[in-house]
Order: structure tokens, then C-alpha cells, then sequence
């Protein structure tokens, strides 16, 4: 009996065990393993049918697995590319949004330059006709070095305007004496007496003032959104340590070799897992922030102080005043500059008798609206006004944009966390590291600082990235000019290349040249030195060349309007 009871008990042991083993054969397939790796472009040569022993593996946790070394090597690999693509794709619009705003501005403001050199041409060929054709390259000069400054030349812009006004002072001098004869050597002493003698009244301060800021502003601003681009796309390609691959593989992919492939890891262990393998991109946040709000100040300069429409309608206005202060103090300027300068020499009767003032009198004063010349799309003005309020409405769009992007770096591990592709979002349904479960470690705080006790990813603090300590400097050098700018003040930036070549537009009198109304149009205005970019070749005036002083009127003109700021 007693034997019979025994081999009753080793009978019912055994079914137990053949039970159990049956059931742990059921737990233990991989064949959904094997549906999601294939899924992920891999090949199943060698991938386990059923869980094997893990003691080859590195990362995830050793006992039965469905993976081999190899797996869990090209999952390794997966996981830093879907990580790389997580981080891409999440500021994708942050940095489309910089790369098209600073195209569109740089498009707004190079064709309002455009279009004020079209529009004042069209107006001084139909008024002065053929004095002014052949002349126009004197202001296409002009024009070509305020763009070669708004597009980052080394151009000094008081500089330039200020020897602008020594330049015009010189013409009209000539031209309201124009019974002598005046000498290189004379018409720069003429030029040293500018600021002493003020024969255009109040005018040049003004231009001065209101020009540099608008320009200082506006080529910031472009050169902002260029760093910002730059800045936001080196940054964007991470630089992925071994330690963050780790983290990553056992978060994504350890489910993998444990069976679960389906299950997707806590919401809050994804946040350690991101916050410690973008530490570096998120200490990048204070300075971006900074740099961030001085791009807002200066676009604040742009919509307010610097409205095209304020300058348009008085500006013709403005230069008759300047022109007429100089005409009506030309007699107190001429005894001053002879007195300070010495008498100079009588001219020929030929000269003297051409009647230039009286041309100067007669023809030179402002219009009135109904005169202004008009051109096949509408007034001048109304083009202008037109391309300037599409690039208000433009600053407008990249002020929202830029406030949208404050913050950004810092809340990157949140904002790939919450994909709800990534994530589970039931906290006891989700991969915890090691099972389904629950995580129970608190989030660290962002930043590399920050890391130190991060329980899923291994960060050396002490060892900031190059390449976003680079960044943060740029940034820093960025914000620097922005403030500068956004105060009216210029700092020098570096020409874009190293072209050396001049562009000058010809020198010498032409054959047939008179001895009125023409002046040499290759002479650059003297602006800082060490130009990298285009560099004006100035020719020697030939003794034949006599500046007219509606040319002169004219070149005025142009300049004012090609400015396009406000007077207060």
C-alpha cells in the first residue's frame, strides 16, 4: 500500500512539472518577436524561434531572451538612429521656420532696395532726362554699396554718408562759384569745413540718425536669423554617446528580447532616458533664450521707428530744403571757406557765362503730388508702399514665430516624450527598464548640472559638448550685436567672402563731354578699410568734369529714398 501511495505522489509530480513546462513552453515563443524585428527591416537568419539564455547580453537584462548578440547589437544601432530622427523631426519646424524667415526678409528688404533704385530712376529719366542717364551710374554706386552693407560688407555706413554730404558740399560750391577755378587741394579743405559750416542745415544730422539705425536694424536682423538657422540645425544633429545608446536600446528595444515587443516604455522614464542623453542641447536654452529676445527687440525697431510711409511722402521735401539752406547761405559759406581756404583763382569767361545757377534756380524745387512722374504699375510710391507693408506683415509672422521657439531646447526631452507613438501613457501598462510596471525613480531636472543622480543614463558632467559650448558662444556674440543694434549702434561683421575684385562703372571724361552737369561717376565713397567684398575703383577726375547741381539734387534724392526712414 504504501508502495502504491508513492507511486501515486511521483505520478502526480510529474504531471505537475509536464503542466508547468508545457506552460512555460507557451510564454517563452518568440514568434512576435521575430513579426517586429522583421518589421523593422531585418533579416530573421539566426533570430530564435523560442526564448534562449541571455547571458551574452550587454545591455538588456540577462536570463531567457528572444534576442542574440547580434540583435541586440543592430537594435543598438536602430535605437540611435530612430533617435537621431526623433530629435530632427521634433525641431523641424523650429528650424524650417528660421531658414524661411530669414529667406523671406532677406527677399522684402533687398527688393525694397530694388525698388526704390527703379522707382528714382524712372522719376529722374522722365524729369532731367539725358543729364541724368549719363550719370545714373554715380547712384547705381550708391546703391550697390548700401546693399554690399546690408548684406554684411565692410562698409562704414556714417562714414560713407558723411563723406556723401563732403562730396555734395564740394559740387555745389563749385557750381554757386562758378566764376573760379578750385583745385584738388582747395575742394578738400572745402570738405574739412562741412560740420563747421552746416550749409544743409539740419538735414544730414537727420539722414545720418534716422539711416544707420534703420539699416544697423535691419542687416542685424537678417544676419539674427541666419545665426539662429545655423545655431538651430548644427544643434539638431546630436552627437550620440555610447552611454545614451545604452539607455536608449534598453528603453526602446529591451522589450524586444524580453517578448514584449508591443509594450512601450513609462512616460516618465522616457523623460530621464531624453533629459540625460539631450543635457548638452538643453544648457543651450538660457542663451537662446536671451538671443531670442533681443531677435524680438530688433524686429520691434523694424515695425515701429523705421516706418517706410513716414519718410515717403516728405522726402522730396526735405531734399529741396537741404538744397535750398545751401543755396540761401551761399554767400556766408563761400566767404567762410575763402576765408579758411584762401581766394581762389578766377575762371575763364567761358565758364562764368554758362548761366549754372540760373539753371539751378530755375529747375530745382519740389513737386507737388500731382507732378510726381508715374510708370506703367502706378505711382513709384505706391510701390514702394506696397513691397514695404508685405515685409511688415512679414516681421509680424517672424515675431510669433521666434516667441514660439523661446524654451525650445529645454523642453526637446518632453516634447519627444509625449509623442504618443513613443510613450505609454498607462503608468502601470508600460515599460519600466527591466518589466511591465510602474516607474517609480523621480525625473530629474534638465541641463548637464542636472545629471549627476539620473538613474537610467550615465552622463559625465564635467565634460560639456564642444559643440554646443561653440554655439552658446555664437549666440552670445549674436545677442551682443542685436542689443547693440536695437541702440542704433553698429559692430563690425565680416564680409561673407574673400572677393577682392573692384566693380567700378568706368573712369575719364567721355569724348564730347561739356564742361557742365557732368561729374565722375566711378568716384566710391571713402568707407572703411580692409573691404573683402566689391571694392569700388575710383578714378581721377578729369579737369573737364563739372558736377551739375541738379545731378547732384538728384543724387540727394536718390540716397534719401533709398534710406526709407521716418523724420521726426
Amino acid at each position: 500500500m504504501c508502495a502504491m501511495w508513492r507511486l501515486q505522489v511521483a505520478f502526480c509530480t510529474f504531471s505537475v512539472l509536464s503542466l508547468s513546462f508545457g506552460g512555460d513552453s507557451k510564454a517563452r515563443s518568440c514568434s512576435e518577436v521575430r513579426q517586429a524585428y522583421t518589421a523593422k527591416g531585418f533579416s530573421l537568419v539566426n533570430v530564435p524561434h523560442q526564448e534562449i539564455s541571455g547571458e551574452h547580453l550587454r545591455v538588456c537584462p540577462q536570463g531567457y531572451t528572444c534576442c542574440t548578440s547580434e540583435m541586440e547589437d543592430k537594435l543598438s544601432q536602430q535605437s540611435k538612429l530612430e533617435f537621431e530622427n526623433l530629435v530632427e523631426e521634433t525641431s523641424h519646424t523650429m528650424r524650417t521656420t528660421f531658414v524661411s524667415q530669414h529667406k523671406k526678409f532677406d527677399e522684402f528688404f533687398l527688393e525694397l532696395l530694388d525698388n526704390s533704385e527703379k522707382s528714382l530712376n524712372d522719376m529722374f529719366t522722365r524729369t532731367y532726362g539725358k543729364l541724368y542717364m549719363q550719370n545714373s551710374e554715380v547712384f547705381q554706386d550708391l546703391f550697390t554699396e548700401l546693399k554690399r552693407y546690408y548684406t554684411g560688407g565692410n562698409v562704414n555706413l556714417e562714414e560713407m554718408l558723411n563723406d556723401f554730404w563732403s562730396r555734395l558740399l564740394e559740387r555745389m560750391f563749385q557750381l554757386l562759384n562758378s566764376q573760379y577755378h578750385f583745385s584738388e587741394d582747395y575742394l578738400e579743405c572745402i570738405s574739412k569745413y562741412t560740420d563747421q559750416l552746416k550749409p544743409f542745415g539740419d538735414v544730414p544730422r537727420k539722414l545720418k540718425a534716422q539711416v544707420t539705425r534703420a539699416f544697423i536694424a535691419a542687416r542685424t536682423f537678417v544676419q539674427g536669423l541666419m545665426v539662429g538657422r545655423e545655431v538651430a540645425n548644427r544643434v539638431a544633429k546630436v552627437n550620440v554617446a555610447p552611454a545614451c545608446i545604452r539607455a536608449l536600446t534598453k528603453m526602446l528595444y529591451c522589450p524586444y528580447c524580453r517578448g514584449i515587443p508591443e509594450l512601450k516604455p513609462c512616460h516618465n522614464y522616457c523623460h530621464n532616458v531624453m533629459r540625460g542623453c539631450l543635457a548638452n542641447q538643453a544648457d543651450l536654452d538660457p542663451e537662446w533664450n536671451v538671443f531670442i529676445d533681443a531677435m524680438l527687440l530688433v524686429a520691434d525697431r523694424l515695425e515701429g521707428p523705421f516706418n517706410i510711409e513716414a519718410v515717403m511722402e516728405p522726402i522730396d521735401v526735405k531734399i529741396s530744403e537741404a538744397i535750398m539752406t545751401m543755396q540761401d547761405n551761399s554767400m556766408q559759406v563761400s566767404a567762410k571757406v575763402f576765408q579758411g581756404c584762401g581766394q581762389p583763382k578766377p575762371a575763364g569767361m567761358g565758364r562764368s557765362a554758362r548761366g549754372i545757377s540760373d539753371v539751378f534756380n530755375a529747375r530745382f524745387r519740389p513737386y507737388s503730388p500731382e507732378e510726381r512722374p508715374t510708370t506703367a504699375a502706378g505711382t513709384s510710391l505706391d510701390r514702394l508702399r506696397i513691397v514695404w507693408r508685405t515685409m511688415q506683415h512679414s516681421v509680424l509672422s517672424i515675431k510669433e514665430k521666434l516667441k514660439e521657439s523661446k524654451r525650445f531646447w529645454s523642453n526637446l526631452p518632453d516634447d519627444i516624450c509625449t509623442k504618443d507613438e513613443l510613450t505609454e501613457a498607462d503608468e502601470d501598462q508600460c515599460w519600466n527598464s527591466h518589466a511591465k510596471g510602474r516607474y517609480f525613480p523621480e525625473v530629474v531636472k534638465e541641463g548637464l548640472t542636472n545629471q549627476l543622480n539620473n538613474p537610467e543614463v550615465e552622463v559625465d558632467i564635467t565634460r560639456p559638448d564642444t559643440l554646443i559650448r561653440q554655439q552658446i558662444m555664437a549666440l552670445r556674440v549674436m545677442t551682443n550685436k542685436l542689443k547693440n543694434a536695437y541702440n542704433g549702434n553698429d559692430i563690425y561683421f565680416q564680409d561673407s567672402s574673400d572677393e577682392g575684385s573692384g566693380s567700378g562703372s568706368g573712369s575719364g571724361c567721355p569724348d564730347g563731354c561739356t564742361t557742365e552737369f557732368v561729374f565722375v561717376g566711378t568716384e566710391a565713397p571713402v568707407i572703411g578699410a580692409d573691404r573683402s567684398d566689391e571694392r569700388a575703383a575710383a578714378a581721377a577726375e578729369s579737369p573737364c568734369h563739372r558736377p551739375s547741381l541738379l545731378l547732384l539734387a538728384a543724387a540727394l534724392s536718390l540716397t534719401l529714398l533709398a534710406l526709407q526712414t521716418p523724420w521726426r
